[in-house]
């Protein structure tokens, strides 16, 4: 696993050693920036259910302007924060279930991943979807990955979708929220 592109590109990057997590794989991840382009310049971004925070750190190499770190699994939170450090653009990490942060409502952003543990609920994934909603830019995407024989999450009915594709035992839908 490692920064496909910019400014930390080649830079490996070490996965947590948690029950629940696995990796994004380059594959995917290649997929799911090329289709975002250079949209992710300047961006403000959320990474939720961060483990490895490759998205996030991806799109800081590409050029975001910030990204948040959302992370529970104490696992997850060593490797994370190694893997901030030797990237070394920044990044906030925030241990924390993911819902609380949801809850609270911190911040606003442009581009949010979320990554949840394939065992999570449909249902569980859509109310997170609908607290997302609340503190995503106007016409700021969501890239959500899941198991490809998982039921699609219903978006919040501000949404469009932008993207649905399958790769390998991956499913990503990438959603676009509509303008204010």
């Amino acid at each position: 696993m490692r920064i496909i592109a910019g400014k930390a590109r080649g830079r490996r990057l070490t996965a947590p050693d948690a029950p629940g997590t696995r990796p994004v794989t380059d594959r995917v991840k290649e997929a799911i920036f090329s289709s975002i382009g250079s949209w992710v310049e300047g961006a403000d971004v959320a990474d939720l259910y961060a483990g490895s925070g490759s998205f996030g750190l991806e799109a800081l190499s590409r050029g975001a302007a910030t990204a948040v770190f959302v992370e529970s699994a104490r696992k997850a939170i060593k490797a994370l924060r190694s893997n901030v450090d030797v990237v070394g653009l920044g990044g906030e990490v925030r241990e924390m279930q993911v819902d609380v942060f949801l809850r609270r409502g911190e911040g606003r952003f442009h581009l949010v991943f979320v990554d949840p543990p394939w065992d999570m609920s449909t249902e569980a994934l859509e109310a997170d979807l609908e607290m997302v909603d609340g503190f995503l830019e106007p016409n700021g995407e969501v890239v959500v990955s899941r198991r490809h024989d998982d039921r699609p999450p219903r978006p919040p009915v501000t949404w469009k979708v932008l993207a649905d594709r399958r790769y390998g035992d991956t499913r990503v839908f990438r959603y676009e929220k509509g303008a204010d």
